[in-house]
């Protein structure tokens, strides 16, 4: 069955090709991005040539841009069955190094312009009593990497979201999911401008030991990434195969990760375990 589908972040990588994938099995996909009539006035008329596809402007770091956007959206198709928070920066440097600033950046994008959406699309999903969200986080779903205190932080916190607002509305039959996507050759990685540590007088006092320690972290990471294959496009099937899942029945976590092995499965399974643990000793 076709569904609406709204997706933020369109304009490149993951987004793109999920709306391109979706387009071509017949949903209905608001595409989403920035400076649609700007710099990406060309991708944005990509976008638009593809069947269902209607591309709108939106900023998830502005509250009346979310708020035109979705109500455009709604007031054009009535609903949306699907949302895909997708839009994110990327962010690198030392945790000292980094202005608070910059850090509020990371946030806007990654945490806050979730919960705009989310506040965006909820009254009308819960008066459906239908709907699914799926939220993009990262790989490193629970723990941390030097270098990446900031940015895994602003994705740990939509984890947190993610994780407390299932049960906040199941009693509306809506979904969440949170996709780790581990390392994929998107522009996010590989030339997409990130908010990074820019405090540099206090990086070079971690010098040389710091930057020996992130050129060695850097290449393990894009060295799995090329002798994986990492191909971005599982990213879009993996919305997909979530869209296609039967209600009440998707994960709340759902890693998409060859370098992993397993480990990430693991990881999640073992804190859902350790979870009902402690939910069964505060309540029984």
């Amino acid at each position: 069955m076709s569904k609406t589908i709204f997706i933020t972040g369109t304009s490149t990588g993951f987004g793109k090709l999920m709306t391109i994938t979706l387009s071509k099995e017949g949903h209905t996909v608001i595409a989403g991005m920035r400076e649609s009539r700007g710099r990406n006035k060309s991708i944005a008329s990509e976008l638009t040539a593809l069947p269902n596809v209607d591309v709108v402007e939106i900023d998830v770091t502005d509250d009346n841009s979310v708020k035109v956007a979705f109500e455009y959206a709604l007031n054009k198709y009535e609903h949306i069955d699907v949302l895909v928070n997708n839009a994110g920066l990327a962010g690198f440097g030392l945790t000292e190094a980094y202005s608070i600033d910059q850090i509020k950046q990371l946030f806007e994008v990654n945490f806050y312009g979730v919960i705009r959406t989310y506040q965006a699309v909820l009254p009308s999903m819960r008066k459906a009593k239908s709907g699914l969200i799926i939220n993009l986080t990262s790989g490193a779903s629970g723990h941390a990497l030097p270098f990446m205190g900031p940015y895994l932080a602003s994705k740990f916190s939509v984890e947190a979201v993610t994780e407390a607002i299932q049960d906040e509305l199941s009693q509306f039959n809506i979904e969440n999911v949170t996709i780790q996507p581990g390392v994929y050759p998107t522009e996010m990685n590989t030339g997409k401008p990130g908010v990074s540590a820019d405090r540099t007088q206090i990086a070079k006092e971690y010098d040389p030991i710091a930057t020996e320690m992130f050129n060695a972290i850097g290449a393990a990471l894009f060295g799995k990434m090329e002798e994986f294959k990492m191909n971005p496009q599982v990213i879009a099937d993996g919305v997909l195969n979530l869209i296609n899942m039967k209600n009440g029945t998707r994960p709340l976590r759902y890693p998409l990760d060859a370098i992993a092995n397993g480990t990430d499965v693991e990881f999640i399974n073992a804190r859902a375990e350790n979870k009902k643990k402690w939910v069964t000793a505060y309540t029984s």
